[in-house]
């Protein structure tokens, strides 16, 4: 007789509020989270666009690195500018391997609170086991490695969110768009970004885990406030264009391929200053100096007409030959379309480009659309 042994959920602080709130929970890199609340993915999508939901991400992974060392020791992982990062502001980030692939993709902040050094990361709850593992065998003997399991994380997403939070910290509205700073929020010590994962305006929020619930609830009590589930985040994230790791992004394939060019800084690129110097940087670079070395790339699809469209989907020309595969997609309940994201040939990638995704054995047809398909709506001052 063969015992099953389930895998043991974890619980982010907020499970208990999650529960009062009647939330639908559901297994997420290793956590038990909220994929939707009575009202329902399409009513929490929507509010989002037009209020503010917030959203429980302690799932996340976060950390820092110590030390005068550090932004030189991040720069060796990574192809982006580290060194050059003012402090209070905040960058996108790609954790490659050797070959060049994505590790894990993450957000970066250079919060220098002593003068000394001292980089704040959020990672994927996925991937945050290996990213510190990885990061500590790398760079451990350059710069303290601080994992941060003690924090929580919260999203506020939305156009409203600024006068939401502002009545409990009125001096967040001096942050623009990737920039952060410390701030007292109803009693709780909070470091905040303004940044998301909505394509929205709105903030994400580091809190101690001791604090989150009652930072949630009085988030919570803002008229505009509704709490939001990973099923919303998920649309949310795709008609922004953003990628998701494990569908989008994966460690075989490379920053290039994902057309996320525009991440990596000209000082760090071929000519630049401090061109290379990270891992795969041969390939990453000869890519980005000939883009005729790639074989496929990441472009943006919408069907023509109301049929779903869900990730490894392959897709086919008009004359039945393979293009490519849908690694992310489904219909935007903003646009009422089916939106994809997928990775084709490059013959396949121009704009208006006709593809067939092949849905149950029939033809779906899809055209090559830009990114992303919602306008984004971030505030840059």
């Amino acid at each position: 007789m063969t015992t099953l042994v389930s895998e043991t959920l974890l619980n982010t602080p907020l499970h208990g509020l999650h529960a009062e709130l009647a939330a639908r929970m559901v297994p997420f890199a290793g956590y038990s989270m909220p994929v939707q609340y009575p009202a329902g993915l399409m009513a929490e999508h929507l509010h989002t666009r037009t209020a503010v939901g917030l959203f429980d991400i302690s799932h996340m992974g976060q950390m820092r690195l110590v030390g005068a060392d550090a932004a030189a020791a991040l720069e060796s992982l990574i192809p982006m500018d580290v060194m050059g990062l003012a402090v209070g502001k905040q960058r996108y980030g790609l954790l490659l391997n050797d070959a060049g692939g994505i590790m894990d993709d993450l957000i970066f902040v250079n919060r220098d609170v002593t003068h000394g050094g001292d980089l704040f990361l959020i990672v994927n709850g996925a991937c945050k086991v290996g990213d510190i593992a990885h990061i500590q065998q790398r760079i451990g003997q350059r710069c303290e490695v601080i994992p941060m399991p003690e924090m929580a994380l919260l999203a506020l997403q939305g156009p409203q969110a600024v006068s939401a939070l502002a009545r409990l910290a009125p001096s967040v509205t001096s942050l623009v768009f990737m920039s952060g700073g410390a701030f007292q929020v109803a009693g709780c010590d909070c470091f905040i970004t303004r940044s998301g994962y909505t394509g929205e305006d709105g903030f994400e929020i580091s809190v101690p885990a001791a604090q989150a619930e009652s930072l949630a609830r009085a988030l919570l009590a803002q008229p505009e406030v509704k709490p939001v589930g990973l099923g919303a985040r998920n649309s949310l994230r795709l008609e922004a264009g953003l990628c998701l790791y494990g569908n989008d992004l994966d460690s075989s394939t490379t920053p290039v391929e994902a057309n996320l060019n525009w991440s990596i800084q000209k000082i760090r690129r071929l000519g630049g200053d401090r061109a290379g110097g990270f891992p795969g940087a041969d390939t990453v670079l000869a890519q980005l100096a000939d883009p005729a070395l790639l074989t496929r790339q990441r472009v943006g699809l919408i069907a023509l007409e109301r049929v779903p469209v869900r990730e490894h989907t392959e897709l086919q020309t008009p004359d039945g030959e393979h293009a490519g595969e849908v690694s992310s997609g489904l219909l935007s309940p903003s646009l009422n379309q089916a939106i994809a994201m997928a990775y084709v040939a490059p013959a396949h990638a121009a704009l208006g480009t006709r593809l067939n995704a092949i849905v149950r054995g029939k033809p779906v047809p899809m055209q090559v659309s830009p990114l992303p398909f919602v306008a984004n709506r971030y505030h840059r001052g």
